[in-house]
């Protein structure tokens, strides 16, 4: 399937009143991934949006060494400049559930960075794979620590951490009582925005965070 192919593939997908059908697309991206993969990510030209979700999809379909798929997904980062895309990459990271060591660390070499997408995509990555017992104090230092300057950045710590609210709460709420809490006061705003509108959060402890 060449690239002309799989762009006239996409043209074919149902859509919905607010265009490309996602399910239909995760359908077109396994047929792709089963395929000869590394053709369409090498060439890809990213000439529309459903192209980069189409390749985030793709990268997470993949069957493949852990090496290899991590050299495609660093590959693609610079490409990465939309939220949807950014989680569509991150969610469907499931390889990361194998090798978590290994992502884990391809993952640290980000952690510093200034740019707003490279944060947004530590942190999703995180909270999509790494909220379970072995990790989640580190998990919680690095969401700590990651640059949020900018709006996307924000906004994916602000998700990651009310979803480590809703599955270890009380360590949570003892992280943002804590010296060791130091998220700016936008982030720490949306943080707890976060937590008010997630269905995983009981309302005790909604409320409890609001006095924060």
């Amino acid at each position: 399937m060449n690239l002309e192919d799989i762009k006239k593939g996409l043209t074919n997908i149902k859509r919905t009143t607010f265009g490309i059908s996602i399910h239909e697309l995760r359908k077109f991206a396994k047929k792709v991934a089963k395929q000869d993969y590394k053709y369409f990510l090498e060439n890809n030209d990213f000439s529309s949006f459903e192209l980069k979700l189409l390749h985030a999809f793709v990268i997470g379909y993949a069957k493949d060494d852990i090496k290899t798929i991590l050299k495609y997904f660093k590959t693609f980062i610079p490409h990465v400049d939309d939220w949807a895309v950014n989680d569509s990459l991150c969610q469907n990271f499931r390889i990361s559930r194998k090798y978590p060591d290994i992502v884990w660390n391809f993952l640290m070499k980000y952690k510093n960075s200034k740019k707003e997408f490279e944060s947004r995509i530590v942190a999703t990555v995180l909270l999509s794979h790494y909220l379970n017992d072995s990790y989640i104090n580190k998990v919680i230092e690095v969401l700590d620590s990651l640059n949020t300057d900018k709006y996307y950045a924000q906004m994916g710590v602000a998700w990651a951490i009310a979803t480590v609210m809703g599955k270890y709460p009380e360590k949570c709420l003892e992280y943002l009582k804590s010296k060791n809490c130091h998220l700016d006061e936008i982030t720490l705003k949306r943080t707890k925005q976060k937590i008010r509108e997630s269905y995983r959060v009981s309302n005790e402890i909604k409320l409890l965070t609001k006095a924060l």
